[in-house]
């Protein structure tokens, strides 16, 4: 887990479990948007996208669908983000099945799909590269609703042009709407899969 911009409390305790605690309380508050890469897939499978909307098919023989471990770890995950309280108001997805599945598997609330949040290796299909970064800037630069968060899964080619970070799959950023004359975002959080079930076992420990 590494975190970005967050302020942390509590001098003395390690860094990990001040920022991890500090995270928390940040996150139970609302108001950030929390993207996802798709969880672990078979390589083994490749994508076959020929026309627009190829990319939607969970036909394993045409595009590359998430492993029986990345289905496992989408429900880690989703377990961990609920038993620590955190808030979700609203799940987006990429159109892709492996993001759509993801985020059904995180089980955090009604998945939308929207190609507002695409692979960039189809650029060429919704609008060019230009275009599809513009939207999901948009879509991270979205003030979540009071009180709770905005979960996104989307790519991880997308969130490196998006937002400059990166994250294997499964991987997240937590990003803090920026409001004001020049709106935008900040990256507050980086966090590996595993990091969620971390934090989840953290507050735990303190009842």
């Amino acid at each position: 887990m590494v975190l970005v911009g967050l302020a942390v409390a509590a001098p003395g305790a390690p860094a990990d479990e001040r920022g991890g605690k500090a995270l928390v309380e940040a996150l139970r508050e609302g108001g950030y948007n929390i993207y996802f890469r798709h969880a672990p897939t078979d390589w083994g499978q490749h994508d076959r996208v020929e026309a627009a909307g190829d990319w939607t098919s969970c036909d394993p023989a045409e595009m590359r669908q998430l492993s029986s471990e990345g289905r496992a770890t989408a429900r880690r995950i989703g377990d961990a983000i609920r038993a620590l309280g955190v808030p979700v108001a609203k799940v987006l997805s990429s159109e892709y099945c492996r993001a759509w599945e993801t985020a059904r598997l995180l089980d955090l609330g009604p998945v939308t799909r929207t190609r507002d949040v695409m692979n960039m290796r189809v650029v060429d299909h919704v609008g060019g590269p230009g275009a599809v970064i513009r939207r999901a800037q948009r879509v991270l630069a979205q003030p979540a609703p009071e009180g709770a968060n905005v979960v996104i899964v989307g790519h991880g080619n997308l969130m490196r042009a998006a937002t400059g970070a990166y994250a294997s799959e499964a991987g997240s950023g937590v990003y803090a709407p920026r409001v004001g004359n020049e709106p935008g975002f900040e990256l507050v959080a980086r966090l590996a899969p595993d990091d969620w079930m971390r934090l989840a076992e953290l507050v735990g420990e303190d009842g």
